[in-house]
């Protein structure tokens, strides 16, 4: 079984960054799609990025130019960099495996599941 930790989250002034961690455990994440989710107070779970390990990414709208998303191999690590924070990214901020690129991209399902890591932007 993979077991995903997250780390990184914070509080952040608006306009400001933060680099999101996720170490996988248990068994290798080489060459499984890596994707980082997110929920607000309020709202449903949505996909923010997601990664293949040849390089292919995928970012929702409301990140594109903003967010990068990242992997290491070696270390068992996807990186979620996030820049020129506002207030409409505050959320909890979940890490995720599948061996399906489609779903990593949705709702993840059949996948797995970090406990999630808290990124609160303040005006």
């Amino acid at each position: 079984q993979v077991q995903l930790v997250e780390s990184g989250g914070g509080l952040v002034q608006a306009g400001g960054s933060l680099r999101l961690s996720c170490k996988a455990s248990g068994r290798t994440i080489s060459g499984v799609p890596m994707g980082w989710f997110r929920q607000a107070p309020g709202k449903e779970r949505e996909s923010v990025a997601a990664i293949l390990w040849s390089g292919i990414t995928y970012y929702a709208d409301s990140v594109k130019g903003r967010f990068a998303v990242s992997r290491d191999n070696a270390k068992n690590t996807v990186y979620l960099q996030m820049n020129s924070l506002n207030s409409e990214d505050t959320a909890v901020y979940y890490c995720a495996a599948n061996t399906r690129w489609s779903e990593i991209k949705s709702t993840n399902d059949g996948g797995y599941w970090g406990q999630g890591t808290q990124v609160t932007v303040s005006s």
